[in-house]
């Protein structure tokens, strides 16, 4: 039957009815199903994107008129008083060490003409110099708030206006609820109040560092007069501290002066000549105008603990508004034997000597004592990056070791002794000679230099001791500048074997650093806070302790052991300097000097050591590139007044405590001391002794490392010279 017979009367042919159209696609029935289908569902698709597009642009505006009508902007009284909060500083068994109470002196307000034309300007400069002009927001801030928290960063930058709200309620989370309740606050703000208003709240109630809330007492603070009398100068700097308030770094302070006094000079609120000849203003010392709190060394723990706060995103006028209680890590007892070993061992020395005294917890990191001056006042010795001597020959050590090279093995410790690319002969303290077969051991114990030179510049490279120090806890970087690296930023000069040059680590760094060996080589962070709770005993923030393999971060036990090896050329220090522990306490340690220029004499000196329960640096030094003389007009060294403070220290705080042992440690490399074999005539006779020295230097040969052998390609065919000399 041909295709269109017997269909009903009156129905035309339609392609439907074939089983297969002529052209062999879709029969034009499905055709227009599918474009129905496909205008219905654009339809509805267009229907949604209209209800979105009106929900996403009128739900905001809805929210945000809701939320107008029922938020309130406190008031700048009620702002300062909730601000006149009483902190409390607790030891680390729980007994209180101090509360820190608000001057009611400072909470004086101030009208917006007693506010010199020059401070307010200061603080727009600093903060907001849109201020007079912006609705109270800031859009390009607040986009920028929404794109960190969503990316998992912070900040974003806000108006005076803003500020002075999330001051007001002291709400500093970094998310976008906070964020949008806060715009809504500053633009009724903006809405009610005139922008002097809102200037002179703010002024009156933002904190400026060094407990002052208010610009009245900002300016007792730092200049110790009343704010009407500040000079453009001292206001910038004051403004400037607005940003990092609890920043005592002084170049901190003159990076962000500079900024608001050429913030000032573009807004034409300064002229060009005026900048010109303006100088950093320099505040008053701290202790000079800060609320009487904790007194002497202890002083300075309470702005150790506010500045680690502050590192965690605590700034310290938040720890005021909600009157936290801090629970330190600093131990009642360590802190007593701290203060009374530096103030007997100090008593009738020169008065130009300084000294610094810190002691870590090497199974937590936490900080026990802490002795940065004796008075409290102007410089922390303690945080001052000093050169470390000798005290830095351990790290040489640990680079060594990573390498597979033992503490068995021999070096030529003859002085002074020279070495390829170092324009001067490298000496030894006091010109001691330890000819080769010189030990490791021997060599750590007598602090030789041109052995330690000799490994770090043949043996492991400069960089690789760098790496070790870092291991152990030495920071990267303090502020803004890296450690440990060479006057371009790259590995750092020969300087560092002896802990010379531009090789500069911190008292509170080494008793870190050194409590890494003591915690067989797991490092943990230092810290002085342990936890802190708002007045109400919530847990506001608490220290995670983190235990990290430090040289070796897949093998444990193989750290562990490097850590041993460090520890057992250790051990014999402390005795053989006359500062060794009581009761046979087994202690590890090592003095340390910095020359003097070009003289015999010493400029700083040191002294680290530790058992497994505690890790003590001692520094002393002065404010001067001087020498370092004691009472008796003579040179100090490591064993001297830095010696007998920390063994003063050990002595008294472990009193009464068990006497710990220190795991064995396990070969590494030449482990037996092949000097001691040689010494001890196991090499019967001199052509023996000359085989040992020829194979030593042809170790040293097949090592890339070995810059002698790259300079001078005969060495490994000469006899390594053992006579004095070089």
């Amino acid at each position: 039957m041909r295709m269109g017979q017997n269909r009903p009367r009156g129905r035309q042919p339609y392609w439907r009815d074939a089983v297969e159209p002529p052209y062999g696609g879709p029969a034009p029935w499905v055709l227009q199903q599918r474009e129905a289908h496909r205008r219905r569902l654009w339809r509805r698709i267009r229907r949604a994107s209209y209800v979105l597009a009106a929900a996403g642009i009128l739900g905001p505006i809805a929210a945000f008129v809701i939320a107008y009508q029922f938020v309130d902007v406190p008031s700048p009284a009620e702002v300062a008083a909730s601000q006149n909060q009483v902190v409390t500083l607790y030891y680390a068994d729980g007994t209180e060490m101090t509360k820190i109470i608000p001057d009611g002196g400072d909470r004086t307000l101030v009208r917006y003409q007693d506010v010199p034309e020059q401070v307010r300007h200061a603080v727009l400069a600093a903060e907001d110099a849109t201020f007079e002009t912006n609705p109270g927001f800031d859009i390009a801030g607040i986009a920028r708030a929404a794109f960190n928290n969503l990316s998992g960063g912070t900040g974003g930058g806000s108006t005076i206006t803003q500020q002075y709200i999330k001051n007001a309620t002291s709400n500093d989370q970094h998310t976008l609820t906070r964020k949008f309740f806060e715009v809504v606050k500053a633009y009724k703000m903006n809405n009610q109040q005139s922008k002097q208003d809102i200037l002179t709240a703010y002024l009156n109630t933002i904190y400026f560092g060094r407990g002052a809330n208010g610009i009245q007492a900002a300016a007792h603070a730092y200049y110790g007069t009343d704010v009407q009398h500040l000079t453009a100068e001292q206001a910038a700097m004051i403004a400037g501290m607005i940003q990092r308030p609890s920043d005592t770094d002084q170049a901190f302070a003159e990076r962000r002066w500079n900024f608001v006094m050429d913030q000032m000079v573009k807004n034409g609120w300064l002229s060009p000549t005026e900048r010109q000849s303006a100088s950093f203003p320099q505040p008053l010392p701290r202790e000079l105008t800060k609320p009487k709190t904790l007194q002497g060394p202890d002083r300075l723990i309470q702005d150790r603990v506010m500045a680690e706060l502050d590192q965690r995103g605590i700034p310290e006028d938040q720890v005021q508004h909600q009157g936290m209680k801090i629970f330190t890590t600093i131990d009642r007892k360590a802190q007593q034997s701290a203060k009374k070993a530096v103030t007997d061992v100090m008593n009738g020395q020169p008065d130009n000597l300084r000294q610094a005294l810190v002691a870590v917890d090497p199974r937590t990191g936490g900080v026990r004592a802490y002795v940065g001056s004796m008075t409290g006042t102007g410089i922390d010795y303690a945080m001052q990056p000093q050169e470390p001597g000798s005290s830095f020959k351990p790290f040489d050590l640990v680079a060594a070791l990573e390498k597979g090279h033992g503490i068995g093995e021999a070096y030529d410790g003859s002085s002074p002794r020279t070495f390829a690319g170092l324009a001067k002969p490298i000496r030894n303290s006091e010109n001691v000679q330890c000819p080769f077969p010189c030990g490791v051991r021997e060599a750590m114990r007598r602090s030789i230099n041109t052995v330690f030179m000799d490994m770090v510049m043949n043996v492991t490279g400069t960089q690789a001791v760098a790496n070790a120090a870092h291991q152990a806890g030495i920071p990267e970087t303090i502020g803004d500048a890296r450690t440990l690296v060479g006057e371009n930023g790259g590995a750092p000069d020969a300087n560092i074997a002896i802990g010379g040059g531009r090789t500069q680590v911190r008292p509170f760094d080494m008793a870190s650093a050194y409590a890494t060996f003591a915690a067989d080589g797991v490092r943990r962070a230092p810290h002085f806070v342990a936890k802190a709770e708002d007045s109400r005993g919530n847990v506001v923030y608490q220290t995670a302790i983190q235990a990290v393999s430090a040289f070796d971060q897949n093998d444990q036990a193989h750290s562990a052991n490097i850590a041993r090896n460090v520890t057992e050329t250790l051990l014999p220090i402390p005795g053989a300097s006359n500062i060794g522990c009581t009761n046979s306490r087994p202690c590890a340690g090592k003095t340390g000097t910095q020359q003097f220029n070009d003289t015999d004499l010493n400029a700083k000196a040191w002294m680290v050591g530790y058992t497994p329960s505690i890790s003590a640096a001692a520094w002393v030094g002065t404010d001067r590139a001087e020498p370092i003389m004691d009472s008796s007009g003579k040179t100090i060294f490591g064993s001297g007044l830095p010696g007998h403070i920390w063994q003063a220290f050990m002595n008294t705080y472990l009193a009464g405590t068990k006497v710990e042992r220190f795991p064995k440690a396990s070969p590494i490399g030449q482990y037996q001391d092949v000097a001691t074999a040689i010494k001890q005539g196991r090499s019967t006779n001199e052509q023996d002794k000359q085989n040992q020295g020829d194979r030593n230097q042809q170790a040293e040969c097949d090592n890339p490392f070995n810059l002698f052998c790259l300079f001078e390609p005969d060495r490994k065919h000469r006899r390594k010279d053992t006579d004095n000399g070089g």
